[in-house]
């Protein structure tokens, strides 16, 4: 049963989390607080010890200070920010960080300039009813939960948490 709630949790808030800035360009705080909540629950019901746990919160304190930094300069939003770090908080402070980071780098990017591509067209896809959320078209901002959800499920299978209850079922 903790099983499926570890495979399920995570993308679940993730694509939570995705669709919501995609229609709305906001990521409700219970998203992210869904996603710390459930990893300090489940971390211990898997075994893992107590350091371990420790580094997964250096980590995502690491990521939340890198955000927080990020948000101060109007470069990210506060949703994408504690989105980061809760999400963060799964991959602790070692190589599935860093992937989960890498992963949201580059999708990002890819984001980035799909949407700007997409913003260059808006008066042709208004012209021909595209089925296109308007927030997409009008607003100023890149809504990067996208990425850090796309990222987070690609680099969701490296997590501790996620390798530990695999090796609880074998």
């Amino acid at each position: 049963m903790l099983e499926t709630a570890i495979l399920l949790i995570f993308p679940l808030c993730m694509s939570i989390a995705a669709i919501s800035d995609l229609l709305t360009m906001t990521i409700p705080n219970r998203i992210s607080l869904a996603l710390a909540v459930s990893f300090f629950v489940l971390a211990p019901a898997f075994g893992l010890p107590l350091a371990e746990i420790a580094m997964h919160l250096a980590g995502a304190g690491a990521v939340f200070l890198a955000c927080f930094a990020l948000f101060a300069l109007n470069v990210m939003g506060g949703g994408d920010a504690k989105l980061l770090a809760a999400a963060a908080l799964w991959f602790g402070f070692d190589s599935s960080l860093v992937e989960f980071l890498v992963y949201i780098a580059f999708i990002g990017g890819v984001v980035t300039v799909l949407i700007v591509l997409l913003r260059s067209q808006s008066s042709t896809i208004m012209a021909i009813g595209l089925p296109v959320p308007g927030s997409l078209l009008v607003a100023k901002k890149i809504p990067y939960g996208i990425a850090i959800a796309i990222g987070g499920i690609l680099a969701f299978p490296s997590s501790p948490l996620l390798i530990a209850a695999t090796h609880a079922t074998l």
